[in-house]
């Protein structure tokens, strides 16, 4: 039992409008979740109200982060060179330091000492424009039209994020086979089912040596008889949607740190169950950032684990401190 109010950063991974450090409004879901009666809403008032109706917990609400400049705040502690966080699980989102000046938006009052903002692009919603058509595959297109739950929305994370990929692969192999490239042809009742072919399976995949043991046993796992030369052609489908995905996060980043103009050293922050995971995605997005940025750039990326929630507690933890100071 304890008997003095606990105060707590609450970190919230969905677009928000925030006003202040303590209040705003969600704009969509994402992801795929859902829940009536909460888009437009203060969610730090309904988790309040919430937490209200319990009455049994204490809890002052005294920060809202969202997840990436959690995982940002967290690495930023122990690495001063650190202007960007990103999150590479389910979903995808980065988020930077910039300059006030830069921001156009900002309606607050400027404080003394102050001259940078954390800005959190949401680009997993970045090509809702249209701008992402020529990248867009036909797979990409049955995915977002036929098979999401959010058409024409978040369509640079469902390229890249762990909630997508696996379904992805599986498109790509329902041609395949319709094909008669893939299992002689055959129909195989797991690919036939939406998301039945999972993202962790493309990291399994991808682990270890060229061998088709990890693919053969998966495959097997989904009562699929397969070949040497159909494990192949799997395990290279998985490489294909996964570096595709390691590369266009990487031209996300490259593209900030062209906007942020940073010095010789930048840190990125990285959380999340695809960059953790995945055997290779580090591997690739360290070397696409080296074909994209000068040589010589001093871009590195650091894994900052469980980032969300312990940036989110050192925020929570500075707003106490300095509410305690006024």
């Amino acid at each position: 039992q304890i008997s003095e109010k606990l105060p707590l950063g609450f970190t919230f991974s969905f677009p928000v409008s925030q006003t202040s450090l303590t209040s705003g409004s969600l704009i969509s879901w994402t992801k795929g979740f859902s829940a009536s009666g909460v888009e437009g809403e203060d969610i730090i008032r309904l988790l309040r109200d919430a937490l209200a109706r319990r009455k049994d917990s204490d809890v002052d609400v005294v920060a809202l982060v969202n997840d990436t400049t959690g995982t940002m705040m967290s690495r930023a502690l122990l690495d001063s060179d650190c202007q960007i966080g990103l999150i590479l699980g389910t979903g995808t989102n980065a988020c930077y330091m910039e300059s006030l000046s830069a921001v156009g938006k900002w309606a607050h009052p400027k404080q003394p000492g102050v001259d940078k903002v954390a800005i959190n692009t949401e680009w997993g919603a970045f090509g809702d424009n249209g701008v992402l058509d020529d990248v867009f595959t036909e797979f990409d297109k049955v995915l977002d039209q036929k098979i999401s739950i959010n058409p024409g929305k978040q369509l640079f994370e469902k390229t890249i994020s762990g909630m997508y990929l696996g379904e992805i692969v599986r498109l790509v192999c329902v041609k395949l086979i319709d094909s008669g490239l893939l299992f002689k042809g055959q129909a195989a009742p797991a690919f036939s089912e939406k998301f039945k072919f999972e993202s962790k399976y493309v990291s399994t995949v991808e682990e270890g040596d060229d061998s088709v043991a990890a693919t053969q046993q998966i495959l097997s796992g989904l009562g699929v008889t397969a070949s040497e030369d159909d494990c192949k052609l799997v395990r290279r489908v998985c490489a294909a949607v996964s570096t595709r995905a390691a590369r266009l996060a990487a031209a996300g980043i490259s593209t900030i740190v062209d906007k942020i103009d940073t010095a010789q050293r930048c840190t990125v922050a990285v959380d999340g169950s695809l960059y953790k995971y995945h055997p290779q995605f580090s591997k690739r997005m360290a070397a696409c950032l080296d074909e994209l940025l000068p040589q010589g750039h001093g871009v590195v990326m650091k894994e900052a684990s469980d980032g969300s929630g312990r940036g989110a507690a050192l925020v929570a933890a500075v707003a106490v401190r300095l509410s305690s100071q006024k």
